[in-house]
């Protein structure tokens, strides 16, 4: 049994990083309140764009903005893997890099596949492995539309030139504060709804059509990318609460079975001292 003196020392060690795992999930959980208003706000305005411009991609031909829906061989894919620049978050940021790589080797087996990198933890692992078209690791301190436009440009420009004929999103999806679903998500090029030739909308445009989908189909693409971040954004603050607060309460629980470990072998010292006395004593009156 370990003496007192290391006991103390890993009973004061504990308490350090309880204060430290506390501090860190009350932070997380500050930010995901705001985080998390943001994305639930925006998902309906978000949605509903895509699968408006879901339904009008099967009527868009090369000169109104098909060459966004245009369907090549595939030869070069980009993936847009979206982690987060700290870690202590559980496993978000590992569940992503996992998919990124699950796609690179069978997904788009045979391809020739570039990645496209947000949040330094994925950029890490997978410039070892694969190529990097990009990297950006400070989005996150100010995450807004503005800021997220100029990739969601190049992202368009890239697959219309045809350096990539495949652009698919990975990140974590904000569901609660306990649970990110990872989703993989084709960006580029436009999916048309399935459902679109059996409802039979009929839509009027006004001035016309074709100044109404230029105009759509980039900001919806943009529109897109900024709520795959924002979702993301939110999942991190989520997962890291959840992570420090299962630390804080593991660690909680192993102070307590120090203590009680401490308890023990002082109360076993203070009991041999004891019996030293009175039997140095006994010894005495013989």
């Amino acid at each position: 049994m370990a003496n007192l003196k290391e006991i103390r020392n890993r009973i004061s060690s504990i308490g350090s990083t309880m204060k430290i795992t506390s501090a860190m999930k009350m932070v997380s959980a500050a930010k995901l309140k705001k985080a998390q208003d943001a994305i639930v706000h925006m998902r309906p305005y978000s949605n509903k764009l895509t699968e408006l411009l879901q339904n009008l991609s099967a009527t868009l031909d090369s000169d109104d903005g098909g060459e966004f829906t245009v369907q090549r061989d595939i030869k070069k894919v980009l993936i847009v893997a979206i982690t987060s620049n700290r870690g202590l978050c559980g496993g978000f940021n590992s569940s992503i890099v996992k998919e990124a790589v699950r796609m690179a080797k069978e997904t788009y087996a045979g391809k020739e596949v570039s990645f496209l990198t947000i949040g330094k933890k994925g950029n890490d692992i997978l410039s070892k492995q694969y190529t990097i078209y990009n990297f950006e690791s400070n989005l996150f301190d100010d995450l807004t539309f503005e800021n997220t436009t100029p990739f969601a440009e190049d992202l368009m420009e890239q697959f219309v030139t045809g350096n990539f004929d495949r652009i698919d999103l990975v990140y974590n999806r904000f569901k609660n504060a306990a649970t990110q679903i990872v989703t993989q998500e084709q960006y580029l090029p436009i999916v048309s709804s399935e459902e679109a030739d059996d409802a039979g909308t009929d839509y009027i445009f006004e001035p016309n059509k074709e100044d109404i989908v230029k105009g759509l189909i980039p900001k919806s693409l943009k529109m897109q990318l900024y709520k795959a971040l924002r979702d993301s954004y939110a999942s991190e603050h989520g997962a890291r609460m959840t992570a420090m607060h299962k630390a804080t309460d593991n660690a909680t629980e192993l102070r307590d079975d120090l203590l009680l470990v401490y308890n023990k072998a002082r109360q076993a010292a203070i009991t041999n001292e004891i019996l030293e006395i009175v039997g140095g004593a006994e010894a005495l009156n013989n």
